[in-house]
């Protein structure tokens, strides 16, 4: 399986420019993998382009290039950038599969008819939730925003059931967070949704006078919860686990807390995975597309990195991860996530960028 990264750092920053201008397991699961991997009949290289991080789902991908039967082509980079990348190629590119990080650049992708429809038999082993009304992209893991804290410096934490309260006097100073992210980009955006441009305006400006403390990613920013830099901070839930996995929970000073389902700030979002429509391998685009949410994918996210299976039946055998149906009562359309150049902009103008 050949993986080479896909673009340079210069013409990543053109192409996201672009993407801003663009606007127990059940039978069920095993029967739809059996009948729709290893049976593609085409020749040649399937291209996946894969906004997931290489580190993460290389062993998975390949498991992907034996249940397919064909020889199987990754190109990493961030799901931002390759969905820019798509959008610029349109029917041109060379690209069969695209697996992202987030469900908003499927959304671009969707929007722009550049996604193909899959097979009932496969969309329907996901909640609707977590799939395309139209059936164009399915999702394959789901993570959930939480505030990682220090209790010695947050011991009122159950308190705490909604975003809003991070914006309290007493954590002014002491919020770690990561601006560049897109994990926190889909969250202001799902902000942005949720309560309309004004309130997230007005929520960003109330933060910022908190004078939250900016950290590169998820990862610095938990590890300034741990040291005691920071008393809070926002990032998804897997870091966590892994960091805990790493080192054992009694090594690791900070824990998380999850805020109400119906708040923003405990967003379920997805990675996923759709069917470029220019594809010339519809049918092994569709059986690794179909292998991502197989057993054996599903058992990879939840004992490998830590996120949450979507296929019913699946639980980890390794992380002690709250059953997704618990987090999902209230769920914003995932393809709306897809606004990422309004977000962007609002964040720019607050001064939060």
């Amino acid at each position: 399986m050949h993986r080479p990264h896909l673009l340079a750092p210069a013409v990543a920053v053109t192409l996201v420019a672009s993407l801003a201008a663009c606007s127990p397991t059940d039978s069920a699961s095993d029967g739809a993998a059996e009948e729709t991997t290893g049976t593609a009949s085409e020749d040649g290289t399937l291209v996946i382009y894969s906004g997931r991080n290489e580190n993460l789902v290389e062993p998975i991908l390949e498991q992907l290039e034996d249940a397919v039967g064909v020889d199987v082509d990754v190109r990493y980079a961030s799901s931002s950038e390759l969905a820019a990348q798509l959008l610029e190629e349109g029917d041109a590119s060379d690209a069969d599969v695209f697996f992202s990080q987030d469900a908003g650049a499927l959304g671009a992708l969707a929007k722009a008819d550049m996604l193909a429809e899959l097979d009932e038999t496969v969309t329907a082993l996901v909640p609707e939730s977590y799939r395309d009304a139209d059936g164009r992209w399915v999702a394959t893991s789901a993570r959930a925003r939480v505030l990682a804290y220090d209790p010695e410096q947050v011991p009122e934490i159950e308190e705490i059931t909604a975003i809003d309260q991070i914006l309290e006097p007493e954590y002014e100073g002491k919020i770690g967070y990561a601006p560049s992210n897109a994990s926190f980009h889909a969250f202001v955006t799902a902000l942005r949704i949720e309560r309309g441009e004004d309130e997230a305006r007005q929520w960003l400006e109330d933060f910022k006078a908190q004078d939250p403390q900016a950290y590169d990613n998820n990862i610095a920013v938990l590890d300034a919860v741990d040291g005691g830099q920071v008393a809070l901070g926002l990032i998804n839930h897997y870091y966590w686990f892994q960091k805990v996995a790493e080192l054992g929970e009694d090594e690791v000073d900070a824990r998380i807390h999850f805020l109400d389902n119906d708040d923003p700030g405990a967003l379920v979002n997805v990675a996923g995975a759709g069917v470029l429509a220019s594809t010339d391998m519809p049918e092994a685009a569709a059986d690794a597309v179909a292998f991502l949410l197989s057993d054996d994918a599903q058992q990879y996210f939840a004992d490998e990195t830590a996120e949450y299976p979507v296929v019913q039946g699946i639980t980890s055998a390794t992380f002690d991860l709250q059953p997704l149906a618990e987090l999902d009562s209230h769920q914003i359309d995932l393809n709306d996530l897809d606004s990422l150049d309004e977000t962007l902009a609002l964040l720019d103008e607050v001064g939060l960028t």
